[in-house]
């Protein structure tokens, strides 16, 4: 397939394009992805890769939480590595009133003993909340697996779109296309402990500092949860590292002893309801507003898309 004959150019290789890609071409679209010569690492590389709708459900609008379902078996389709463990949900002793709070905004979970669900944290909490129904992933292999396959299959990828429709995935690189985009800075961790096993994603409750820990293979951790208002990426602050380095610490304190092996910091883009969208505007299309629901609400996302794609044909 030559580059011209394309129906649809998928612009951007993050989370929100490689999905869309993905979809488009397996339901017979032709299709080329562009990315420009010097694009830096998408948004998504700093992920937690969580599948966790019923979890998000504590503050996201209720569409994340239905919508976000089908993710953890779209994903489990598509690439390979997809842990189908749940989630657990844990607070500091001083901080159970959150861990009821979170329980009364949520659903789909049970109230457990954390160390029946992870041997290593029995000595940390009496009692959690685990979603049994949830999973993750690892954000960066799961992206290398579709862009693979699509190159495998023969999809091209561009410097410049050729095709005569576009469907603009680029988070806020996409705002001189697109309204209403604002950014939201989040920080992460990736630290390798080998003192500790942890199976599953451990969200720990906390008034100021909630954070997520997500593992990844060979003793690898990822720890974030930061979102602060603002446009501006530049490198993780002092104040920021400290903050989810002493959550952390809460969790086990073997993570005193834990490798640093990198710092990121991140804009995601969003709107003002902070639910994604699929909308035309200004002579193409656009998947955007991803917030923090990039793996979770991809599928949903581009179904939809292919969905408007087929009636505007009708």
């Amino acid at each position: 397939m030559s580059e011209a004959e394309a129906d649809f150019a998928v612009l951007g290789r993050g989370v929100a394009a490689l999905t869309c890609a993905t979809m488009l071409h397996d339901a017979g679209y032709s299709v080329e992805i562009t990315v420009p010569d010097g694009a830096s690492a998408p948004i998504s590389h700093l992920a937690g890769g969580m599948l966790a709708p019923y979890c998000e459900g504590e503050t996201a609008p209720a569409p994340i939480v239905t919508n976000g379902q089908r993710a953890l078996s779209w994903w489990s389709k598509h690439v390979p590595g997809v842990q189908h463990n749940g989630t657990l949900v844990v607070a500091p002793p001083r901080d159970q009133g959150e861990l009821e709070r979170f329980s009364q905004r949520t659903s789909h979970h049970r109230w457990v003993e954390p160390g029946e669900i992870e041997p290593d944290l029995a000595d940390q909490f009496s009692r959690g909340l685990f979603f049994p129904d949830e999973g993750h992933l690892d954000p960066r292999k799961a992206l290398a697996s579709l862009e693979n396959r699509l190159r495998t299959e023969n999809v091209a990828f561009s410097k410049l779109p050729h095709a005569c429709q576009i469907i603009d995935c680029r988070a806020l690189q996409s705002a001189d296309h697109l309204s209403g985009l604002r950014g939201v800075r989040g920080e992460m961790l990736i630290v390798r402990n080998s003192l500790l096993t942890l199976s599953r994603p451990i969200r720990l409750l906390h008034p100021r500092f909630p954070c997520y820990i997500v593992p990844r293979d060979d003793g690898v951790y990822m720890i974030g949860a930061t979102m602060v208002e603002t446009g501006f990426a530049g490198r993780p602050t002092a104040q920021s590292v400290m903050a989810l380095l002493s959550a952390a610490y809460s969790v086990h304190p073997s993570f005193a002893e834990a490798e640093i092996l990198e710092m990121g910091a991140g804009v995601r883009p969003a709107f003002e309801d902070n639910i994604p969208r699929v909308i035309y505007e200004h002579g193409r299309w656009h998947v955007n507003g991803m917030y923090r629901h990039g793996f979770l609400m991809a599928p949903y996302c581009a179904e939809t898309l292919i969905h408007l794609l087929q009636e505007v044909r009708r």
